[in-house]
């Protein structure tokens, strides 16, 4: 005599996912968290050159090269 037992129908489904990768899965976990934490800020140069750039304490103008102090 078998004995059988029927998986849950999500079970089953979950089981037909085709298994994603880590990078994947870390990805989908920081979109939903709402981004990476690195940040970007918009700067202004007294050149008068604004730029975009990577939040840090000292940032190069890309355009004189003089740093912006944070």
């Amino acid at each position: 005599m078998q004995l059988t037992i029927n998986r849950p129908l999500t079970a089953r489904r979950a089981a037909l996912r085709p298994v994603r990768g880590v990078k994947a899965r870390v990805r989908d976990r920081v979109q939903r968290a709402g981004g990476p934490t690195e940040d970007r800020a918009l700067y202004a140069c007294s050149c008068g050159f604004a730029f975009k750039a990577n939040v840090t304490t000292t940032v190069g103008c890309p355009h004189c090269g003089q740093t912006q102090a944070w």
